[in-house]
């Protein structure tokens, strides 16, 4: 662990409400915000000078969560490094309490849910409605999402110019749909298909409102091509060790946004996790490679 991630961080938990579904069921989005402690000298020099701290929202990605694996190492090294620093989860991610406890809301999981969620939290943090929401500079707002997380904040950004003032993602997806031919086949003939999660054995329902919203929403979900709007610097982390077709679509993404193409970190060695695993064992050196990539690339913005 690096001496930054050492620093004091200060933790406070929030949940808003995030509308209800078509059967009347109430939606929460929960999350963590993070910021730097007193002791941390470096970070809340800001503050003491009547200045705010930029923010960093980090998004998870599909079959992920706030409290995943390295998210809380992530997050309080980033607030160490002088972020505030938003985690959540998406209010349709499966996740209430436990490990994916609720299935029933991950089956009728969209983009167009996500992005709402998303646009709630910035619309929450302008509002002050977030913990200590009065050390956040919102003229300063930066995404990091991974894999799915990351096109979700692609998307976010496009859909909000002017209001993000960078992107990174970590092994990013450039397609919503990451689904093969016979899964497909499965949702249009009995209207659900099975995810396996090999970590907690359990077969996940995704229904047919997750392709009928990608109908729906055409071109708005085309992930590379709403990338080529974003006039912001874009960072894209990924690991050489991550997936064929997430390698594939993180060429889609580079191509399709030349004018980022320097903006572009590859991890020797790394896989779509960057080593890391749930319960986390403790931090990688690929995972410490993105983090670094990660803060001087925020640092120059």
């Amino acid at each position: 662990m690096s001496q930054s991630a050492a620093a004091p961080v200060i933790r406070e938990a929030f949940v808003l409400e995030a509308g209800t579904l078509e059967n009347g069921e109430r939606l929460y989005l929960r999350g963590d915000v993070r910021s730097p402690g007193q002791g941390n000298s470096e970070a809340t020099e800001e503050v003491r000078d009547g200045q705010q701290l930029p923010v960093l929202i980090i998004s998870h990605g599909f079959k992920g969560f706030k409290d995943w694996g390295f998210f809380p190492y992530a997050a309080e090294r980033f607030a160490a490094a002088g972020y505030y620093t938003v985690t959540f989860n998406f209010s349709c991610n499966g996740v209430n309490e436990t490990d994916f406890d609720e299935l029933d809301k991950f089956a009728v999981n969209t983009y167009s849910r996500e992005q709402a969620d998303l646009a709630l939290l910035l619309d929450s943090l302008k509002e002050g409605r977030l913990p200590g929401s009065e050390h956040a500079d919102t003229n300063r707002i930066h995404l990091l999402g991974h894999s799915r997380g990351g096109g979700n904040s692609i998307l976010a950004a496009a859909g909000r110019p002017g209001e993000v003032s960078s992107v990174t993602t970590w092994n990013g997806n450039a397609n919503p749909d990451l689904f093969d031919d016979e899964f497909k086949s499965q949702i249009a003939r009995d209207g659900v298909a099975y995810v396996p999660n090999a970590r907690t054995k359990q077969e996940m329902p995704i229904r047919a409102v997750f392709y009928e919203d990608l109908r729906e929403q055409g071109e708005r979900y085309n992930i590379a091509s709403r990338l080529d709007e974003i006039q912001v610097p874009v960072l894209q982390v990924q690991g050489d060790q991550d997936s064929p077709r997430l390698k594939a679509g993180f060429e889609v993404l580079r191509e399709a946004s030349p004018r980022h193409a320097a903006a572009i970190v590859t991890i020797a060695g790394g896989t779509h996790t960057f080593g890391a695993v749930h319960p986390f064992q403790g931090t990688t050196s690929h995972l410490e490679a993105a983090l670094e990539a990660t803060i001087s690339f925020l640092k120059k913005i």
